[in-house]
């Protein structure tokens, strides 16, 4: 186990340890911190395997078993789960295929497992640890998601199998080296984790919270699957929700009234130009409601959509706000006919 200065830390390290003719391949729509760290190592953008809408955000790992065939440089494999930005959560079979897939090729596992507690809707899962086998791998954990604690920037590495593959283990001990050349630490953090963890109520209090996000995932998927020219996929992890426009429903020529001028006269500047549609749709919804939810194109992915948080602690005024996201979807769409 490697200790860091929060997860964004240990991906870092992670890619920029990489052999720099060497690839990982990663989820598409993906978490940003992951495509930029290897956009730095390998000065290019990552290759993918395609998180797919139409199948409830499932991974393709046809797709993925293809394009590590096919590209020798690939020597790991990324997967986030549950999923940032959709919510999805792998199954035993899904996991059980990726370390297939990494044992046939030779390849190693980075499972970021951020959200690995935050899991609802019946839907389980299990940490890659489990059933890793004899492939190399890394599962990235942290605290910043489970216990709110501003400003204790503590994220780990637990490696599995380093012994048993030479190059990876030289990867790790690079890591281990660069992290051992650093002044600061994360003994705080350190300390008070297994307290935190093994508290006789923080099972308790992860399952009110998981409940919480359970019934916001589901006032959500409720109203938004019926709204026309979106695609909307109930969430069973983490604590996001994405849904996507159906393709050729977005132009620049759409709009939502903004009041007050000054504000209306903003955002036109802002939507001029190239920008991608669903951007524009963010800018004028952010506007005119107040409502502000992220680009999906943010996730560096040609599916155009947004993803919102089920962080609200008031149920009714999340239910209040996710209608009112809904028919702003439709009165915009309709507003270039």
């Amino acid at each position: 186990i490697i200790f860091f200065n929060g997860l964004g830390d240990a991906i870092a390290r992670a890619y920029s340890s990489i052999q720099v003719d060497a690839r990982m391949i990663m989820p598409e729509p993906t978490y940003s911190t992951h495509f930029m760290a290897e956009v730095l190592h390998a000065s290019f953008p990552p290759n993918t395997y395609r998180m797919n809408p139409y199948n409830n955000w499932h991974p393709d790992l046809r797709e993925l078993e293809q394009k590590v065939r096919s590209h020798r440089a690939i020597v790991g494999i990324l997967i986030i789960n549950p999923d940032n930005p959709t919510g999805f959560v792998y199954t035993h079979e899904d996991l059980e295929n990726v370390v297939r897939i990494a044992r046939e090729n030779d390849l190693f596992i980075i499972s970021d497992e951020t959200y690995i507690n935050i899991v609802y809707n019946g839907k389980t899962t299990i940490p890659i640890g489990d059933i890793i086998g004899d492939v190399p791998a890394i599962s990235m954990k942290g605290i910043s998601k489970e216990a709110p604690w501003p400003g204790a920037r503590c994220g780990w590495m637990e490696v599995y199998n380093a012994d048993k593959d030479p190059i990876f283990n030289r990867f790790i001990n690079t890591i281990l080296h660069q992290k051992m050349s650093e002044v600061c630490s994360t003994t705080l953090p350190q300390m008070a984790i297994p307290k935190i963890m093994t508290h006789p109520e923080y099972k308790n209090y992860l399952r009110a919270r998981t409940q919480h996000y359970e019934k916001l995932s589901t006032i959500a998927y409720g109203i938004l699957k019926d709204v026309p020219f979106v695609i909307a996929n109930k969430t069973n992890g983490a604590f996001y929700s994405t849904v996507i426009f159906n393709e050729s429903v977005l132009n620049d020529r759409q709009t939502l009234p903004v009041d007050p001028p000054d504000v209306q006269q903003y955002v036109e500047e802002l939507t001029k130009g190239s920008i991608e549609y669903d951007k524009r749709f963010v800018y004028y919804l952010l506007a005119a409601t107040g409502i502000c939810v992220v680009p999906l194109t943010s996730f560096f992915t040609p599916l155009l959509g947004f993803r919102m948080t089920l962080l609200d602690k008031d149920v009714d005024e999340f239910e209040y706000v996710v209608k009112t996201l809904a028919e702003k979807i439709t009165q915009y769409i309709h507003s270039s006919k």
